[in-house]
């Protein structure tokens, strides 16, 4: 069964056409400003090309809007973060993608469990997609626990993140740059605010602290035995 040019009219008219004008805004959060459930839609994961997942989810949301199929097709979320970095002393912010190759649809199915097929095609017809996560052809409704996960994280990115240090007092390292280079030594303390660590190596046998930017180390030591 296809896509219903009443619905589609309605639709137009109604609410969703205001939703759609309403997420255009810069203020409006589609992670945090809408229900997580819709009534009568569910969420659903789709597999696309590496690299294209902004991509794909801008021609979606496009081709959504003109073919008028916000009844069908509700939010489109590629849920990213804002990372810091610290090289240099110069501050470097990056947005990565959470779930590379994915993109999450909020999708109304067919009683029988399928895509309508107006909306198969239009979605299978996007450059860069793969196919739905599911069996025997069929999407499956992500989990109440998946979806709460997959909207905390595409929430708006902060514009100021805090910088993202992997590391923790007592890790095991290994310095990987600067003087003292394939030094191996413990994490004795974080400073996230300068992008340094502190690591306790052995040097002519007594242990001793050295600060390095934390870049200049990597977790885990090398088997010299």
């Amino acid at each position: 069964m296809g896509v219903s040019t009443q619905i589609i009219a309605d639709t137009r008219k109604g609410k969703a056409g205001e939703k759609s004008k309403l997420e255009q805004t810069e203020t409006f959060d589609p992670a945090t400003d809408l229900p997580m459930f819709r009534e009568g839609m569910n969420w659903f994961v789709l597999r696309v090309a590496s690299n294209k997942e902004r991509s794909v989810r801008q021609t979606l949301l496009r081709k959504v809007q003109i073919e008028g199929m916000e009844a069908f097709v509700g939010r489109i979320m590629v849920p990213t973060e804002k990372v810091k970095t610290l090289k240099g002393n110069k501050p470097r912010i990056t947005e990565t993608m959470l779930y590379p190759g994915y993109v999450f649809v909020e999708m109304r199915l067919e009683p029988d469990g399928r895509i309508p097929q107006d909306v198969f095609f239009l979605i299978k017809e996007t450059d860069g997609v793969g196919d739905f996560v599911g069996t025997a052809g069929r999407p499956t409704p992500m989990a109440q626990h998946e979806v709460e996960k997959m909207l905390f994280d595409s929430r708006k990115p902060e514009e100021a993140p805090q910088l993202k240090m992997e590391f923790i007092k007592g890790d095991k390292v290994t310095i990987s740059d600067g003087p003292f280079q394939n030094y191996q030594g413990e994490i004795d303390e974080v400073l996230p605010d300068k992008g340094l660590v502190r690591v306790l190596v052995t040097i002519f046998g007594r242990q001793a602290p050295i600060e390095l930017e934390y870049w200049q180390v990597r977790k885990g030591i090398d088997d010299v035995s």
